[in-house]
């Protein structure tokens, strides 16, 4: 049956072939005899997609070799299309580069001098816990001190003691007397601690009044009948800058740019002739998405510490399951960036105002489970989203399988 069809279906095509063939016949005879010559005759040899008639110099100039001036246009082309490739591809790669305008920029802060042992200390004040305190400091120094409720949690362990005086020489201490005398500094590294417990100092009879500058003095003065020493409930940031024997690092390339390496030094000057120091501030977001800045000014353990080089206090150590310390979020893959570890920048999980604020940070690393499926993350709630997702693990920094704790004042480095 099968063949009858074929059989049938090739009879009828046959009719049609053959009056297609004789259609194509007759319109060649009819174009010969109007003397138009046919394709594939011996006069008219074709030459690509075009009679050879029609070129120039006929077959014989279609089938000599390229010019040195076409050879040269065709490297040129080959070039043009190898850059333009190039420039393709970089702007491909720069689209999982996250780059934020004034990564790193100056901040000048007013630089105080106390004593200790005898001898010079010089100091910033960043924070304190308790609003009046805050509030005159700002004043004094004309520049903002942050109130960050929380230090007044600080164990005594991770305080220093500083005694600060009510009356007696006028000077350039917190409340315009004599300056304050500090218990330790970064050179007696087991003790120190930029968070400091206050101890007024008021003469019991203020024209009798000298200069104290060690604790040993003021206790020799308390046990002679001169001054009476008062316990303050305020603990205020005070990190120290240059103390006997001793500084913080200041950078050798003092020219800020978005790719300034995060280690190397956190300080751009010290002048103890204007009485300031400028610091590099970097920027970051706030738990809300806000752009933030934030100082480095000490840190535990003495690896970090040495890196980014600040102080090493050991003392800080003691906030890591303290409500003093307030969690910061680095990332350590992802989408690349100006974050300190090469990728995007840090989120905290307070900023400047909140009730939950505190200078002392609690660092986590977030890393994606797939780098190459990383995005960038602005907030608390995202990094809680994607957490929950399984997309990303976050963990508690470890550096040396010690406690890490980062001094990190969240400032306005513009006012």
């Amino acid at each position: 049956m099968n063949d009858k069809l074929k059989l049938a279906s090739l009879l009828l095509i046959l009719p049609l072939f053959t009056i297609g063939l004789t259609t194509n016949f007759q319109d060649a005879e009819a174009l010969k005899s109007k003397g138009t010559p046919l394709l594939g005759t011996t006069s008219s040899k074709v030459c690509g997609d075009k009679l050879c008639s029609e070129i120039s110099g006929g077959k014989a100039a279609m089938e000599e070799k390229p010019s040195k001036k076409t050879e040269k246009m065709m490297e040129k082309e080959a070039m043009m299309e190898k850059e333009a490739m190039m420039e393709k591809e970089a702007m491909m790669e720069s689209e999982y580069v996250l780059r934020l305008a004034r990564t790193n920029v100056p901040a000048t802060i007013p630089l105080h001098q106390g004593w200790y042992d005898g001898e010079p200390v010089y100091f910033i004040i960043t924070d304190s816990s308790e609003k009046i305190h805050a509030d005159v400091i700002t004043q004094k120094q004309g520049w903002k001190v942050e109130l960050a409720p929380l230090l007044a949690n600080a164990p005594k362990k991770a305080l220093s003691t500083t005694y600060i005086f009510t009356n007696g020489i006028e000077g350039g201490g917190i409340h315009g007397f004599q300056s304050e005398v500090f218990t330790s500094t970064p050179a007696q590294p087991e003790i120190y601690s930029a968070l400091t417990a206050h101890v007024h100092v008021t003469w019991n009879d203020s024209t009798k009044a000298t200069l104290l500058d060690s604790k040993e003095a003021i206790l020799a003065a308390e046990t002679k009948g001169l001054v009476t020493l008062t316990d303050l409930p305020v603990v205020i940031n005070m990190p120290q800058i240059m103390w006997p024997g001793g500084q913080l690092q200041v950078k050798e390339d003092k020219t800020l740019t978005d790719n300034t390496p995060y280690g190397g030094g956190q300080v751009l000057d010290i002048d103890t002739d204007k009485m300031t120091v400028t610091f590099v501030a970097h920027r970051g977001w706030g738990p809300d998405g806000k752009t933030i800045y934030y100082i480095v000014t000490d840190a535990t353990p003495d690896m970090p510490a040495a890196m980014m080089g600040v102080a090493s206090s050991p003392t800080s150590a003691a906030l890591i399951a303290n409500s003093a310390a307030v969690d910061l979020f680095q990332f350590m893959n992802g989408v690349k960036g100006t974050g300190p570890l090469g990728f995007q920048p840090g989120i905290a999980a307070a900023a400047p105002g909140d009730s939950n604020y505190s200078p002392m940070w609690r660092i986590f690393m977030i890393g994606w489970k797939d780098p190459a499926s990383g995005s960038v993350l602005e907030t608390i709630g995202d990094i809680n989203a994607y957490s929950k997702a399984g997309m990303i693990d976050v963990n508690l920094a470890r550096p040396m399988d010690s406690d890490h704790i980062v001094n990190c004042p969240f400032i306005d480095p513009f006012q």
